[in-house]
């Protein structure tokens, strides 16, 4: 665990404020859900909860299929990093801002392709993936040669969809 040098006192309805720097740092955006976790010690972690995390047994399959079909490498994302990807090598990897920005405008994105990762790959489809009202990440296609067609866009769709789905399941 890494100390951060900065304490906050508990107030009288149980909440502590952790620090806009750290907020900013580590991406926890407002409304965000954390996890929490306690050890023997009495440390308490908190850590940012992915529902898309918690599918990866399912998204690899999905981001292989996906790969095959469409016949170019793609990448399932949560709201921070790579989940799944077919055809690429993208684990560990986190979310442009660029990529981030069209997550949350919630719509389909067909045209010019956007990094992925500062230096990294390109895509030219991002589709949204909403579970619940809540947007929890997306599927990229990675550019081809040309845009993307529009069997592409629905395979896209249609993946995030079925994400989507097994949240909601």
């Amino acid at each position: 665990m890494k100390a951060t040098g900065v304490v906050r006192r508990v107030d009288d309805l149980g909440r502590i404020v952790i620090p806009k720097e750290i907020r900013r740092t580590l991406r926890i955006r407002e409304g965000e859900p954390m996890e929490i976790f306690t050890d023997s010690g009495g440390s308490v972690i908190f850590k940012k909860y992915s529902p898309m995390g918690e599918l990866t047994a399912t998204a690899a399959p999905m981001a292989e299929a996906l790969f095959k079909e469409a016949e170019r490498p793609c990448i399932i994302f949560d709201r921070d990093g790579v989940v799944a990807c077919g055809g690429v090598k993208a684990e560990g990897k986190s979310v442009s801002s660029e990529v981030e920005k069209l997550m949350e405008s919630r719509r389909l994105y067909q045209g010019d392709a956007v990094p992925l990762w500062e230096g990294g790959p390109q895509a030219d489809i991002i589709a949204p993936v909403i579970a619940g009202g809540d947007l929890a990440g997306c599927v990229a296609l990675l550019s081809a040669n040309g845009k993307g067609s529009p069997e592409d866009m629905r395979l896209a769709k249609m993946t995030a969809a079925f994400m989507a789905k097994q949240m909601e399941d």
